[in-house]
């Protein structure tokens, strides 16, 4: 598959000082197409994704030619110190579809590996054999010398794509890989999910070979190209869960109005319920908003049951009909867990088929969490952190296997002690979003005073969520009221 160019070769040829004019966060750049280009210098990746945790432009610039030049007649070498030089070479590169390089220790090994006929050298750099001086004044009489002694043509657009933090500061490498006919992606972060046009482009080519340049990329790309490239989305667009979005969740269970208002009306109803919820958030709220459902899949009981657990799980086909419907229809689904005196580990594992699905998270209510002995509405149940984290783990691993969009992982508290030990939630897992979801209420004023407390001291990365009650809120603020009074803006909101 050929990958849909953004940029045509024209704009590399200003060089340096026209990458520095691109956009901050993307720019695609290649080689133009070319029937009689050459394709004996050249070579393909051997790997079909290839970190190289080099770190400085010279060896970035090096990492690229080693991996897509077999030779070149001839090779641009400019000063590691002269951003002037640097500029004048990549320019000059461009104009005559070589690689360039920036002079290291390593960089003469590679000139001799590449075993060109001429070195054009910029500014002051080590000796370089059949080096060639070039200069502002100097460089269109060796432009045109190399033309006329040298039958060097613009390589054909290939299916490789380079990754990098930077197009100003791998510059040299940009150039290199563009004329060798790759595509290359600036990615700050080092994740393209969160660069849409890069995902874009790489969903594109689901098999080109990809080399990533920098200790950026060396955690999760493999997972984070895989969901790039699986084509599945999130509700709204894009791979990641928040930033971005606003879920607007109808929370409760299907079989019963008792507890929530997703058991208030038909599935149907529920569905249209759920997108009217939205379509009125969407008229105060900038980002997409996404219409959901957080469901009890396991309920807390009075009674131990025949498993001795306290907690009710509804069987998978029970809630098909609605977590069906809601993919039908847009509707993100959470599934939530009760779990009593049992593992949350353990009840997660029941929901995997559902979890396996690209828009169903999962949410753990340690409220419902008891030890030994504990009974419901006696105690406020509570959860080691340790037990978060390994559901967490497990969510995650499944998540990456599947080549699923992040998932969202929401911890529901009213309470600091319902968490033992939050500060240590592991929050960095690509994955997942994690979100902390103050569910008290009752008086407004104290239902702040909660969501206060709870934000301080929290673990960095973590998303939050807000919950309006019907019934028991003293009163339930308006959608209006809850966009401008709850600050910061939650990203997960739901009703029950």
């Amino acid at each position: 598959m050929s990958l849909t160019p953004t940029l045509q070769r024209s704009a590399v040829v200003a060089g340096i000082v026209g990458l520095a004019l691109i956009a901050s966060g993307f720019a695609v750049l290649h080689s133009s197409d070319d029937d009689d280009a050459r394709t004996d210098d050249l070579r393909m990746p051997t790997k079909s994704l290839e970190l190289v945790a080099t770190t400085t432009p010279a060896e970035n610039a090096v990492a690229v030619s080693s991996r897509l030049y077999a030779s070149s007649p001839v090779v641009l070498v400019a000063s590691s110190s002269d951003p002037k030089a640097q500029d004048l070479a990549v320019a000059t590169a461009n104009r005559l579809a070589v690689p360039v390089l920036i002079d290291d220790p390593a960089t003469a090994a590679e000139v001799k590996r590449l075993g060109p006929s001429t070195v054009l050298t910029f500014g002051t750099t080590s000796s370089y054999a059949d080096a060639r001086p070039a200069t502002q004044s100097t460089v269109g009489k060796e432009v045109a010398r190399v033309r006329t002694a040298f039958d060097i043509t613009s390589a054909p657009q290939r299916d490789i794509i380079v990754l990098t933090g930077s197009l100003k500061r791998n510059a040299a490498a940009v150039a290199s890989a563009t004329n060798a006919g790759a595509t290359v992606l600036e990615v700050p972060r080092g994740d393209p999910r969160t660069v849409p046009e890069a995902a874009k482009t790489i969903a594109a080519a689901p098999k080109a070979p990809v080399i990533a340049l920098g200790p950026r990329f060396t955690v999760n790309l493999e997972y984070t190209l895989a969901a790039v490239r699986s084509g599945v989305e999130q509700f709204g667009g894009g791979y990641l869960a928040f930033p971005g979005r606003t879920m607007v969740a109808l929370y409760g269970h299907p079989s019963t109005k008792a507890l929530g208002v997703l058991g208030e009306q038909s599935v149907a109803a529920t569905v249209r319920r759920a997108k009217v919820l939205a379509a009125k958030y969407r008229k105060i709220v900038k980002t997409p908003v996404v219409p959901t459902f957080e469901i009890i899949a396991t309920v807390a009981s009075a009674g131990a049951g025949k498993d001795k657990n306290y907690s009710a799980e509804t069987k998978i086909r029970e809630l098909l009909p609605l977590i069906n419907a809601a993919e039908k229809n847009g509707i993100y689904v959470i599934l939530d867990l009760q779990p009593g005196r049992t593992h949350f580990l353990a009840q997660a594992k029941q929901y995997e088929s559902l979890l396996k699905r690209p828009h169903v998270g999962l949410a753990l209510d340690p409220e419902w969490r008891l030890r030994k002995h504990q009974k419901h509405l006696r105690q406020i149940g509570s959860v080691s952190v340790h037990e978060v984290n390994k559901v967490g783990a497990w969510l995650a691993a499944l998540t990456r296997k599947n080549n699923l969009p992040q998932k969202v992982f929401v911890l529901h508290q009213f309470n600091i002690n319902m968490i033992k030990g939050r500060s240590k939630v592991v929050t960095t897992r690509p994955e997942l979003a994690t979100v902390i979801h103050v569910d008290g209420q009752g008086g407004q004023a104290a239902k702040r005073g909660t969501w206060n407390y709870l934000r301080e001291k929290a673990p960095k990365g973590v998303f939050w969520g807000w919950k309006n009650f019907h019934d028991e809120d003293k009163p339930m603020l308006s959608i209006p009221q809850t966009w401008k009074r709850v600050k910061p803006h939650p990203q997960l909101i739901s009703y029950q």
